[in-house]
Parts: structure tokens; C-alpha cells; sequence
């Protein structure tokens, strides 16, 4: 079993699965439908083109950084600024990080999609067309299914995110593809059969979900105990000599120099 691994992030993200019109919510992790619309454009096929073997991915998400969801009101008017458009709110994910793969017996198709994210045909982007991946999507294959794939991988989140988290060990949710009937898995329409704007359809798939523990760099080791040396924002550079406060009431006087000319 494979797995193709690869790094979503970005400013804003917007995965829709059941809104529509003028309310557009937003899912807090990748959905299959918008990751499997993903790999379609970096594989230049085309809307109306037949999805074959990207319907036989099983996918999965490891969410890295959570990022908080922000609501954008948007007016728009005719090119001829006669007529109003209808009003519409657009949820969407801010400063999220999330580690995306699909699996595959078929080691070799999954390498040719690694190298189609790497050089993809049509511009990329994360739910919505004006949200672009903050840069090349970072690849990789690995010989694992996901769920191994998901425990061994580094943690995705920015430095600044890591920082933040006291813990030396963080607890990741993922979200992932099983058998139909599986106990405790949740139904979602959010499988694509196709992406023909003449007439969208939509499959229905299981998700289970899980989490794995890994390390967090900047943590602390224990309650009580010490950080590692240089990882502590906070911590005094032992190069720089820490100035002296002066005793209250021989605090400097700006005006000392004037009242000795008088």
C-alpha cells in the first residue's frame, strides 16, 4: 500500500460540501470532493472529463493547524453596474494547515499525481479560486497506508502555532475514509463523480476518525520542568547582559541637564 502525502496551506481555505447560493459555509478540514478537484487540475483534465482512476482514492486529512473561520460579506454588481447581484456570505478558514493524502495499491499512478501537484496543468487552489496554496505544494510518497503514513509524518504547523502549544506532545485529529457501515462513521455526500458544470453529482462516503500524538519541538518537557536551551521565547540571551533597574527615585531626569546650566 501507498500513500501520497502533500501539505495544504495557505491564508484562506474553503471547503464546502453541502452549501450553496448566497450562504456559503465552509467544513473545517479538506473535503474529498475539493482535494480529489484538486489532483483533477493538476492532471489537466477538464470539467467534463471522465474522473477514472481518482475515483478509486481513498482519502484522508490530518488537521495540523485548525485556523478559525472568518465570514466575508460580498456585494457585486452587472459589468454594466445596472443591476445588483444578490448579497452573499462566504465562510472560510484563516491561517490553517492541514496534512492531505489519498492512497493506492497503484504505486506508479499515484507517482504520476505527485508530479502533476508538482507541475500541475490548471492553477491550484483550496476550495475556492481566490485562495491560492501559499506556495508549491510540498509531495511526498511513502511506502505506508494513511493511518501509518498520519503517525509518522512531522507536524505540519507553522513555528508560531507550535510555539503556542505548551505541550511536548500534541494530540492531531484526522479524518478518513472507511467501509460503508462502519460503527461510528459519518455519512457525507462528498464523493465527485463528476465536475461537469452542466451537471454536477455526488457520491456519499463513510468517514471515520482518529488522531495520533507527536512531538512538539518547542514544548515543554514536564510541568515544572526546564525548556531546551534556546527554545524559550521568553528566555534572557545568556550573550547579552541584563540591565540593572534603578532603585525607585533614581529613575533618569530628562530635564537634569537644563536645571545644572541655569
Amino acid at each position: 500500500m501507498t500513500s501520497l502525502l502533500f501539505k495544504l496551506a495557505g491564508p484562506m481555505q474553503a471547503w464546502g460540501s453541502g452549501s450553496r447560493w448566497a450562504s456559503r459555509a465552509t467544513d473545517l478540514a479538506p473535503t474529498k470532493s475539493g482535494v480529489i478537484g484538486l489532483l483533477a487540475a493538476a492532471s489537466g483534465l477538464e470539467r467534463s472529463a471522465p474522473l477514472g482512476k481518482l475515483m478509486t482514492l481513498r482519502f484522508g486529512v490530518r488537521i495540523d493547524q485548525p485556523g478559525s473561520v472568518a465570514v466575508d460579506f460580498q456585494t457585486a454588481r452587472t459589468l454594466d453596474g445596472k443591476t445588483s447581484m444578490p448579497l452573499s456570505h462566504r465562510a472560510f478558514l484563516q491561517d490553517a494547515v492541514f496534512l492531505a493524502g489519498v492512497e493506492s495499491e497503484d504505486r506508479g499512478y499515484l507517482a504520476e499525481l505527485k508530479s502533476a501537484l508538482q507541475r500541475p496543468y490548471f492553477p491550484l487552489f483550496l476550495g475556492r479560486r481566490a485562495f491560492p496554496p501559499a506556495g508549491p505544494l510540498k509531495t511526498e510518497l511513502v511506502d505506508a497506508s494513511l493511518e501509518q503514513a498520519f503517525a509518522a509524518h512531522d507536524w505540519q504547523a507553522s513555528e508560531r502555532h507550535q510555539r503556542s502549544q505548551e505541550a511536548a506532545a500534541v494530540n492531531l485529529p484526522f479524518l478518513i475514509d472507511v467501509p460503508a457501515g462502519t460503527p461510528g462513521a459519518q455519512t457525507q455526500r462528498d464523493v465527485p463523480i463528476s465536475f461537469d458544470q452542466r451537471r454536477r453529482e455526488y457520491g456519499w462516503r463513510d468517514i471515520g476518525a482518529g488522531s495520533v500524538t507527536l512531538s512538539n519541538p518547542w514544548g515543554k518537557p514536564n510541568e515544572g520542568g526546564s525548556p531546551p536551551s534556546g527554545l524559550d521565547p521568553n528566555a534572557p540571551d545568556p550573550e547579552v547582559p541584563t540591565p540593572e533597574r534603578p532603585a525607585q527615585g533614581e529613575g533618569h531626569d530628562p530635564m537634569a541637564p537644563l536645571m545644572e546650566e541655569a
